[in-house]
């Protein structure tokens, strides 16, 4: 399968994320208005619904799975303390991954002052699928053919070489993209940018 190939395949399982999001925002805002209501199952709702994504994410940039849980964990915390401050502006999703997003950043920066990378010698991509239990490049599919398998092992080398190169933010402007299905407009939601500069 050529690189055009697998990129129109990624395109269409975003087009088919971003139909069930959707639905998803819908239900994000009734179990929101129950938990601000004082309904702590609505909120177990969320956890659920949203840990093993965001524990993927947070892994892509900070490299490591049980600094990556803490952040989660962290933001959790975070959201349910200060849910009366979501005013649903965007979705739940991008107000709780803006969280983790900020403190995956302020650790990155903590662990660069005391000098520590915090990256295990896994590739980011293997990082990643061991957290979030899948493949965050399943559009390339499993095959039978072993050289079709070699290359598309090959590719994963290259894209995980080539993500671990890039800053925490270019980082988690392709994982937003790639992995999570996001918009351009939603990614500039999140980092706090414009929707052009997320596309530079």
């Amino acid at each position: 399968m050529d690189t055009l190939a697998l990129v129109n395949r990624s395109h269409k399982n975003i087009e088919a994320v971003t139909s069930v999001a959707s639905q998803d925002i819908a239900n994000d805002r009734v179990l929101v208005a129950k938990v601000k209501a004082g309904d702590k199952t609505a909120f177990k709702e969320l956890f659920d619904r949203y840990h093993r994504r965001l524990l993927s994410v947070a892994v892509g940039i900070v490299k490591n799975p049980h600094d990556a849980e803490d952040v989660v964990q962290d933001a959790f915390v975070k959201a349910y303390r200060n849910i009366d401050t979501f005013l649903g502006n965007s979705s739940f999703y991008t107000w709780l991954y803006r969280i983790v997003f900020n403190l995956c950043i302020d650790l990155s920066r903590k662990a660069y002052r005391r000098n520590e990378s915090g990256v295990d010698n896994a590739s980011t991509l293997d990082v990643i699928s061991r957290s979030s239990g899948q493949d965050p490049l399943t559009y390339l599919g499993s095959v039978n053919n072993p050289e079709q398998s070699f290359r598309n092992s090959e590719i994963k080398g290259r894209l995980s070489k080539a993500l671990s190169e890039l800053s925490e933010e270019h980082r988690a402007v392709i994982l937003l993209r790639e992995v999570d299905g996001f918009s351009y407009e939603e990614i500039g939601d999140v980092l706090k940018c414009s929707k052009g500069t997320v596309m530079s």
